[in-house]
């Protein structure tokens, strides 16, 4: 098996450590059917390859007091390297910015946004407005967060 091919041994000992990636060695090699070596060999051929980019703890929104999620749409004034530099180095400044997306369609670019309440969302725009210039800027409050997962499928490799 080359090292970027991956199988369905591979498939399901990332389907286990997408859920629980603290789990023993052992404990995978059991639910997987092999020895714990091969699972090892495995998950390392996996992380060299770069499909395991590395393992993460999952913090609650709630509890780290940042329970308000905002999505940020906006428009660029114009389409220049200049300007993507500009926008990136801010949006990579700002912690609250937790994911952003280059889109097709009428808005260009998404943001999701992670804070306690309104008034620092406020801080957060104030800056990124003062910083770059947009064309549009659309926010959006969620309400209720119906499904957050941060597994992949496997089903594709």
């Amino acid at each position: 098996m080359s090292d970027t091919s991956f199988d369905e041994i591979d498939q399901r000992i990332l389907d286990i450590l997408q859920v629980d990636s603290d789990l023993p060695i052992a404990e995978v090699a059991d639910r997987v059917g092999l020895s714990p070596t091969p699972i090892w060999r495995r998950i390392k051929r996996m992380e060299a390859a770069g499909l395991i980019r590395g393992r993460v703890a999952l913090i609650d929104q709630k509890l780290a007091n940042v329970p308000m999620t905002i999505f940020i749409g906006v428009t660029a004034p114009r389409h220049a390297m200049e300007w993507f530099t500009q926008f990136r180095a801010l949006i990579e400044d700002i912690p609250e910015v937790v994911e952003a997306y280059r889109l097709t369609g009428a808005t260009d670019y998404i943001m999701k946004v992670v804070v306690p309440d309104i008034a620092t969302y406020d801080v957060v725009y104030q800056r990124m407005i003062e910083e770059v210039e947009f064309s549009t800027v659309n926010s959006s409050i969620s309400m209720e967060e119906l499904k957050f997962t941060t597994a992949v499928p496997t089903k594709y490799l």
